[in-house]
C-alpha cells in the first residue's frame, strides 16, 4: 500500500524519498466463526510534502486505495481505515 501511495503522491510532483512517508499498519485479529482471521487494518501515515503541497497529498490519500493491489483484493473481506499527518516543509 505504501507502494501506491509513493506513486500516487510522485504522480503529483510530490517527493515519497528519503524518509517522506512513513507508515503504521495494525490489524485487528478476531474469531468471528470460531477462527481467527484479520479483520481490519488501521493505516496511519505521515507525510513530510513541500509547502503548497498539502492539498495535492490530501487527494493522493483519499483516492491511492482504488489503484492498490493489496487493498482491491482484499475489498469485502477486510476494514481499511486510513489516517494521517501531513507535515509541510
Amino acid at each position: 500500500m505504501v507502494g501506491t501511495l509513493s506513486g500516487a503522491l510522485e504522480a503529483r510532483k510530490i517527493p515519497s524519498s528519503p524518509d517522506k512517508v512513513k507508515a503504521n499498519i495494525q490489524g485487528t485479529i478476531e474469531a468471528p466463526e470460531g477462527v481467527l482471521k484479520i479483520t481490519k487494518i488501521n493505516c496511519h501515515y505521515e507525510l513530510k510534502v513541500p509547502s503548497g503541497n498539502r492539498e495535492a497529498a490530501e487527494r493522493a490519500l483519499n483516492v491511492f486505495e482504488r489503484g492498490c493491489p493489496v487493498a482491491q483484493t482484499l475489498k469485502g473481506c477486510i476494514q481499511f481505515n486510513h489516517t494521517w499527518v501531513i507535515e509541510e516543509y
